[in-house]
């Protein structure tokens, strides 16, 4: 189409000798609600930091095409029965239609967890990850998390707030998600209702390594091997009593600086971990 070709002229251009270069117009930032290679803030939340989460059930709470472009797993390989006790490859989508823009998305939300419960009673936690309509209706996700928390016997439910439009690039998602692991499940667990954790002087948390193709398992076996104890994976393996152990870490160990960050520092400044 007309309209098309002359955007896409900016990007094919033909190299002359002696020029610099090409004059092509690339690394532009992404426009929400048009499918392009690059990501947004739902896509680095979704796809990169929480969906490997493997024992928690991730919702793609808004249309079902974002929902189905994140879907590819990205290979973060994982230990666990599919559709049991582990969801990562999953596609969990509350489909949103126009009259959910119109009369809001809360009810839906809540069948959507529900039946959750019942198709899937050993999930540890749910994760609310919120597509642009979310942010633009103004659905209140946070007060359908905390109800239904409550209902489902104190549950981690988290509400991440990772539309689109906040971010047009995947980081702003990876920021989004690590505030939502401090906020949700740092500061909102009760430290007794937890597994007993017996800490020992080695223990170290590998952050940022989603396990793509099993690349942290080989981490995994190279520090348990020189005497280390890793108690988490950030996030490819990982599980949510992972994410909760974290904080009783001596050391974490970053792999991919740009995703964790972010809740690394704020380890090191809560709790003391470099």
């Amino acid at each position: 189409p007309e309209k098309t070709a002359k955007r896409r002229a900016k990007h094919l251009n033909v190299h002359e000798a002696g020029r610099s270069d090409c004059g092509v117009k690339s690394n532009i930032k992404s426009i929400p609600g048009v499918m392009t290679i690059r990501g947004c803030a739902y896509a680095g939340s979704k796809g990169v930091v929480w969906g490997p989460i493997k024992d928690m059930v991730h919702i793609s709470h808004g249309p079902v095409g974002c929902g189905q472009y994140s879907w590819g797993s990205r290979r973060n390989y994982y230990v666990g029965t599919t559709g049991i006790d582990s969801f990562v490859t999953l596609q969990v989508t509350s489909d949103f239609q126009e009259k959910d823009i119109v009369f809001g998305g809360d009810k839906k939300l809540i069948k959507v967890m529900d039946e959750i419960q019942e198709l899937f009673p050993l999930n540890n936690g749910i994760t609310v990850q919120s597509e642009c309509p979310i942010g633009l209706i103004g659905d209140d996700i946070e007060a359908v998390s905390r109800a239904k928390s409550k209902e489902f016997g104190g549950k981690t439910i988290v509400p991440v707030r990772c539309e689109g439009f906040r971010g047009v690039s995947q980081s702003l998602g990876h920021h989004i998600a690590n505030d939502a692991v401090r906020d949700w499940i740092f500061d909102k667990g009760d430290p007794d209702s937890k597994p007993k954790f017996e800490p020992t002087p080695y223990d170290v948390a590998i952050i940022g390594d989603y396990n793509i193709g099993g690349d942290a398992w080989s981490s995994r076996i190279l520090l348990e091997e020189i005497g280390l104890r890793v108690i988490a994976q950030w996030s490819g393996d990982g599980s949510l009593a992972e994410l909760e152990a974290t904080p009783k870490a001596k050391l974490n160990i970053l792999h991919c600086y740009r995703s964790m960050n972010y809740i690394s520092r704020h380890m090191e400044e809560k709790f003391g971990i470099p």
